[in-house]
């Protein structure tokens, strides 16, 4: 005798819901399509073989209630899996719900390797992971998350802010601090780019049950720039049943994005839902002393010293990107230790013109002559006095040079400006200094470093 499934099964899941937890009932019994009831066998559609596994060794027990309550104690249990080929049924089941259903091997209850890849780089971590106003949620949430990882209410603790604010940072950092503490723990790294990679391999290799066997044995997942899954429809569906999987185990999730859940369209709604079932923190550009923290820090690891100026003038101009000021320490220290170069000033101002885009000054012929007058340590009485003295000689020559090069203004107005003189001067003082350059390196940087200080201040 068929009776009609969809009745029975909501009969089943009104009898379900009062006995679990809203996140289980949603999770396991909702996704759940009744296919048939006929002679007291009910048949279910589930979506996978692990689901198929995990609802009969962790829900077997609600489910017969729920079966025998609604159809009788005669009642039998089978299942379909859907499939996107075809629809193929299991007979596990299929015997009277009277006796438990035989015990189903679980694949990811495996012990595993003593190698296993956490995939995480040791130099993150939370003591140079340094806390301002732009991270300090999102730091102390994961210190709770590393002294009791699945067991706070930050689970998942999902990480949100634009590139270069440390999300990457303290995901890794999170992964070194739980190992350091509990080694035994299972702790993987992995952007959401190499998980949609092996998840597409292992589709094309027909190993697709491996890739989820080793996700679900995890302990504490850390799934970095999850934006990276958007459109990715089955990737997603994969991602989808490892995190209920783990969630339902109370293992750690930490997940990161570049922006917060509700705007990752193209995330299927259910991942979106379960990305808010924890703690959304955001991370922003850091703020000054945050930068100069970070640099202090930078400087030491990378064993070079700057001026005090130095770090300020990096922490004001580098405003964006943590990584922008790994790299500019890193080329400060190059420079100094390939090129026998102190860091000064000037140097410091190259180097981050190359990285960050610095507001110039525009030039004139009276700031052209202070800043001369300045490198060559000359006032500026003495620079327009009538005097043969080298060094005052060369410095006048290359004040008319540069206000040539950086202004409109006429030979004659250049000569005036500099101590009244004529535009035969200025013309022999032009010819050489270009002479000089074209021969000289030394003076040839030389007028270069002028030049930044005329721009840049």
């Amino acid at each position: 005798m068929q009776t009609d499934h969809n009745l029975v099964w909501n009969k089943c899941l009104a009898h379900i819901r009062g006995k679990v937890n809203e996140n289980t009932f949603n999770t396991w019994f909702s996704p759940v399509i009744p296919s048939s009831c006929e002679g007291g066998k009910l048949t279910l559609q589930v979506p996978s073989r692990y689901f198929y596994e995990y609802l009969e060794n962790n829900h077997v027990d609600v489910l017969r209630d729920a079966v025998y309550c609604v159809i009788g104690e005669d009642a039998s249990l089978s299942y379909l899996i859907r499939n996107t080929r075809m629809e193929t049924a299991l007979a596990t089941s299929s015997a009277p719900l009277r006796t438990k259903s035989q015990s189903v091997s679980i694949p990811f209850a495996q012990n595993p390797c003593p190698d296993f890849p956490s995939q995480l780089v040791s130099k993150y971590t939370l003591d140079n992971f340094f806390e301002g106003e732009s991270n300090r949620l999102a730091r102390s949430a994961a210190i709770d998350v590393v002294h009791n990882p699945g067991k706070t209410p930050f689970n998942p603790l999902f990480l949100y802010g634009p590139s270069g604010v440390g999300k990457t940072h303290l995901c890794h950092a999170i992964g070194n601090h739980i190992v350091s503490l509990t080694p035994n723990k299972r702790v993987l790294y992995v952007s959401a780019h190499l998980f949609y990679r092996q998840y597409t391999d292992a589709v094309i290799h027909n190993t697709s049950n491996d890739f989820l066997r080793f996700y679900q044995h995890i302990d504490v997942l850390l799934l970095d720039d999850i934006h990276v899954l958007i459109g990715k429809g089955k990737t997603q569906d994969a991602f989808f049943h490892i995190f209920n999987h783990l969630h339902q185990l109370n293992k750690q999730l930490v997940l990161t994005s570049d922006k917060r859940p509700a705007k990752l369209d193209g995330l299927e709604d259910r991942i979106i839902t379960r990305l808010k079932w924890g703690l959304t923190a955001e991370l922003l550009h850091p703020d000054l002393d945050l930068r100069k923290q970070i640099i202090d820090y930078k400087t030491v690891e990378n064993s070079i010293s700057l001026p005090d100026e130095a770090t300020s003038f990096i922490a004001e101009k580098v405003i964006d990107n943590v990584r922008d000021i790994e790299g500019i320490i890193v080329s400060l220290a190059a420079e100094a230790r390939l090129n026998k170069r102190t860091i000064d000033m000037n140097l410091v101002r190259r180097i981050v013109s190359r990285t960050v885009r610095i507001k110039t000054i525009t030039p004139s012929i009276p700031r052209i002559r202070d800043v001369v007058c300045r490198y060559y340590n000359i006032d500026c009485t003495t620079f327009q006095a009538s005097t043969r003295k080298q060094e005052i000689v060369q410095a006048r020559q290359v004040a008319m040079y540069l206000a040539k090069k950086y202004t409109d203004s006429s030979l004659s107005t250049i000569g005036d400006e500099m101590g009244h003189r004529n535009h035969t001067s200025v013309l022999y003082a032009l010819k050489t200094i270009q002479d000089k350059t074209e021969v000289n390196k030394r003076f040839r940087a030389a007028i270069e470093t002028i030049e930044d200080l005329i721009k840049n201040g």
